[in-house]
């Protein structure tokens, strides 16, 4: 496992999670009282926020398959 890659997914997944999930989280009322335009947008942010999970899921295996990477020389 490459414990760096590791960690800038994970913390692409901790960004995804503060950025999006406050604006696809189901509410009390749903979808009944929202506009066509509403629910558009949240089906558009739901898109979205599924598109980028996708990303950083498949960036946390390739992490977890990768070796470690050798420390840069220093000058």
């Amino acid at each position: 496992m490459d414990p760096e890659r590791f960690q800038a997914a994970y913390q692409r997944l901790r960004s995804l999670d503060e950025r999006m999930t406050h604006k696809i989280r189901p509410r009390d009322a749903g979808f009944a009282r929202l506009s066509p335009e509403q629910v558009e947008d949240r089906l558009h942010d739901l898109a979205r926020y599924t598109l980028d999970l996708g990303d950083v899921v498949e960036e946390l295996f390739q992490a977890i398959a990768s070796r470690p990477q050798p420390p840069a020389p220093e000058e």
